[in-house]
């Protein structure tokens, strides 16, 4: 019972928990500027978050989720502003030449930044629940061990993206060159910015 838990633990965290939006456009980003080992860290922060969510849909934890479910505007706004200043610092970002970029490194500053921005969206927390209901896994609120084995098997498929996300763009890295990764950070900072208006907007409206 165990592994058939931990498979579609695997199904979940590998389908729902893909690098997408600003989440994947930062991952993207940063393997282009710091190389591949960044763009891994990138990947496995958000990847640390949606274990900790997972943890908490699982386990059941009422204070903690029902704190983030009743405080959803105020994380929502919150994370917006956060969106908002990263894409701004992206848009503005220096570029280096192409000889400063290799190698550079910031492995640590890569798994924290997408980690903390990661964190500032609970609302996987109700997808997990969701996702779980659907797939016919029942009773994991009661179970230690099952739910310890699933949220196990969601950090590895969500982990998964790691490899193949920085393994992808690094074929592309030498195409990026400084004017073309100008026009990126631009690109992708607009892009960002807009997503935290956007949510701020969203807070404004329905609060």
């Amino acid at each position: 019972m165990a592994p058939l838990i931990f498979y579609k633990g695997l199904a979940v965290g590998f389908l729902m928990c893909a690098p997408l939006g600003p989440i994947g456009l930062m991952c993207v980003r940063r393997t282009i500027m710091d190389g591949r080992r960044a763009g891994m860290a990138s990947v496995l922060g958000a990847s640390t978050v949606d274990a900790i969510y997972c943890s908490l849909a699982g386990f059941s934890i009422t204070f903690l989720t029902s704190l983030l479910q009743g405080q959803r505007y105020l994380v929502q706004a919150a994370g917006g502003i956060i969106l908002m200043a990263v894409g701004i610092g992206i848009f503005r970002a220096r570029v280096p030449a192409d000889e400063a970029r290799k190698g550079t490194g910031g492995v640590i500053q890569a798994f924290v930044s997408t980690f903390l921005l990661t964190l500032a969206n609970p609302m996987p927390i109700l997808v997990f629940s969701a996702a779980f209901t659907v797939l016919g896994i029942h009773g994991w609120k009661g179970e230690s061990l099952s739910t310890a084995v699933m949220v196990a098997g969601v950090f590895a498929g969500s982990a998964l993206w790691s490899p193949i996300l920085a393994t992808i763009v690094t074929l592309f890295r030498p195409e990026f060159n400084p004017s073309r990764m100008r026009w990126f950070n631009r690109v992708t900072g607009s892009v960002i910015a807009l997503l935290g208006l956007t949510a701020e907007i969203g807070v404004f409206i329905t609060w």
